[in-house]
This record gives C-alpha cells, sequence and structure tokens, in this order.
C-alpha cells in the first residue's frame, strides 16, 4: 500500500491513501465540521459509510441528507457537494472505485456484459452492505495480504452493484447543439489551462454565449467555467502523480498561483495538493 497521510486541525482530520494492492485505488476517511465541498465530479464513483453524524449533499438535481450507517452513492462524474447536516459535523470512509473497475467486476453478473452500472439512489439503508464496506475500509488500512484485500473490496462492491445498481438509460437528446457541446467540452478536458474567455467558447461553438451557458449547464451539471476548474484538478492529480511540483502544477494547470490550487483542491478533494502528493511516495 502506498503511503496515506493525515491532516488535523480544527477538531477536523483527514488520512487520503492511495491503495497499489488494489490498481490505485483512492481512499479516504475523515471527521469534518466546517469542511463545505464546492460542487465537483469525480472521474470513479464514491461509495462511502457514514460512521458518526450526518452528511449533507447536492446529487442528482437536489439536496439530501446521508445519517449514521448510512451509504452513500455517487456516480462517476455526477456533480455534487458536502457538509455537515449535524452540529457536531460527521465522519465517514469513502472509496472511489474507477469505472473501468466496476464493469470489470459485472462481467459475471446478470447484466450487459462489462457494463458500468448506475445508482440512482444518493442514499441508501442497508446494514449488511454497510457492514461489509467496513470490514473492506479496515482491511484497506492493514498490512494483511492483496488476496484477502481484495477479496473483501471486491465482494463489497459486487454486492453493491447487484442490490443497488441499475443500467444507466440515456435520455434521448433534445438540443439541436449536441454536437456543439460536446466540443466545447472535449476542449476544456483536452485544453483546461487555456484562459479563455466565454465569448471565444461561444464563437468556437456557434452559439450565442446565453445559449452556450443554459445548454452546457444542461448537459454536464456545470457552468463552463466550473467545469474548467473541475478539468483543471484532473490535469492537475495527473501531472502531481507524474512527479511535478506543486507550484509547477498550479501554473501548469492555469491557476492564478500555488494558494489558487490548494484553495480548489482542497474544496474538491479534501486533502491539500502536498498532502496528496505524499501518498503517492
Amino acid at each position: 500500500m502506498a503511503e496515506s497521510v493525515s491532516r488535523k486541525g480544527h477538531q477536523e482530520k483527514a488520512n487520503f491513501m492511495h491503495v497499489d494492492d488494489l490498481g490505485g485505488l483512492e481512499v479516504l476517511q475523515a471527521t469534518y465540521r466546517r469542511q463545505s465541498f464546492s460542487r465537483h465530479s469525480h472521474e470513479g464513483f464514491c461509495v462511502g459509510v457514514i460512521d458518526e453524524g450526518a452528511q449533507r449533499f447536492y446529487r442528482t438535481g437536489g439536496e439530501h441528507v446521508a445519517p449514521l450507517g448510512s451509504v452513500i452513492l455517487v456516480n462517476a462524474d455526477d456533480i455534487h457537494t458536502g457538509s455537515s447536516a449535524s452540529e457536531d459535523g460527521w465522519s465517514y470512509q469513502a472509496m472511489y472505485p474507477k469505472p473501468e473497475l466496476l464493469a470489470f467486476l459485472s462481467r459475471d453478473l446478470k447484466t450487459v456484459a462489462g457494463a458500468t452500472p448506475y445508482f440512482p439512489n444518493p442514499v441508501v439503508q442497508d446494514a449488511g452492505l454497510a457492514g461489509q464496506l467496513r470490514l473492506a475500509f479496515g482491511m484497506i488500512r492493514s498490512n494483511e495480504n492483496r488476496l484477502v484485500k481484495e477479496t473483501l473490496v471486491f465482494s463489497a462492491l459486487t454486492w453493491l452493484m447487484l442490490r443497488h445498481g441499475k443500467s444507466r438509460i440515456e435520455p434521448a437528446t433534445q438540443s439541436k447543439a449536441q454536437s456543439q457541446i460536446a466540443r466545447i467540452k472535449a476542449f476544456l478536458d483536452d485544453f483546461p489551462e487555456a484562459n479563455i474567455s466565454l465569448l471565444e467558447l461561444a464563437e468556437k461553438a456557434g452559439l450565442s454565449p446565453y445559449y452556450l451557458l443554459r445548454q452546457f449547464q444542461q448537459a454536464t451539471g456545470l457552468p463552463p467555467h466550473a467545469y474548467q476548474i473541475q478539468a483543471r484538478l484532473r490535469k492537475g492529480r495527473q501531472m502531481l502523480k507524474a512527479g511535478s511540483s506543486v507550484l509547477e502544477t498550479a501554473l501548469a494547470c492555469g491557476f492564478h498561483d500555488q494558494s489558487h490550487f490548494h484553495r480548489h483542491f482542497r474544496k474538491s478533494i479534501g486533502v491539500t495538493p502536498g498532502d496528496y502528493v505524499k501518498t503517492l511516495r
């Protein structure tokens, strides 16, 4: 297992780790009181268990509360937030499996071979699943052999898919601007560091700025400027994994400075870029 890193302060603590034995699976164990995650998304799914308190978060167009013992489910690329729903904050454990991993695990299930599941419910009450996930989290933090870790983690994820996963049916696209929005999204993904204006994006799309804003947010859940921040953070994580310094990464990804990068990184990931780098050693 790669080194984990802890961040403590103001009665808050966060332990973030990369698990090499599980293909670099990212895991967060945290206690927060004032932490407030801004709207963001992950390349992977978020599967979490509330250990203390309660969490409030936005997902799938609405606000949800996850009380003690509940399981949080956020689909890959779902826009979501996170904050406390109780006076004393909340403690939880979460893992972020990539869509490729869940598709691989679903090969032998009674579904489309290799299909990536969709979890329609942001919060589920399933004591058996919560218990199995807690066992998996405990094993991830131990020095037990890879086979034991993989057995518990993969069994928990398979149980999750069987009990709560569905095949996602994409609605028919109503917008005539589908291809233009896809082109702008691809541009922001490929060149997140670009200092581009809304007028320039609108010109690239062949749409009015107002129509671009409406259609882009409808398609992605975020306005272009917020989506660009998420694309910059994705590139930043890739650069940090490749060995770039935090300052070099911040500037290369289009952030004003290291502090700007630090602020957005922590609001999306839950730890600072420096702490994230320590987990990679």
